[in-house]
């Protein structure tokens, strides 16, 4: 691992179902995040995904990425384009910075319509026990 190196995109499919079980998990009962009707009734064209779930997925990247010894220190994220039902989110990484056991990684998420989330997550990689 290298600053600069790119790690490989993880597509994630943005389903009624993936965007409904978030909120839950997350105890975010908005009605924009389950219930279509009253989203439009609020100007949006369907439910979408709240940002916990984002966050989430983005803590998977990592993880699936570098393994059950990386632990998360700083995720720090900025929401731009929702992510809806239908459409697919492809996260990307770029190493930013190393040191010691210490990396951060520039992360991308897109989607049909632009950037839906952009920021930084710094981990670390425990040694083995």
């Amino acid at each position: 691992m290298r600053t600069g190196d790119e790690l490989p995109p993880l597509e994630i499919p943005i389903t009624r179902t993936l965007i409904v079980a978030g909120a839950i998990a997350s105890r975010d009962y908005q009605d924009v995040h389950h219930d279509p009707e009253l989203a439009r009734q609020k100007g949006s064209p369907d439910i979408f995904m709240n940002i916990l779930t984002t966050n989430g997925l983005v803590g998977r990247y990592i993880t699936d990425r570098f393994g059950p010894r990386t632990v998360l220190k700083k995720v720090a994220i900025r929401l731009g384009a929702p992510n809806y039902p239908g459409d697919t989110m492809v996260l990307t990484g770029t190493i930013e910075a190393l040191e010691d056991t210490t990396a951060t990684v520039r992360i991308v998420g897109t989607n049909g319509i632009g950037n839906h989330v952009t920021g930084t997550v710094t981990f670390s990689m425990r040694d083995a026990e």
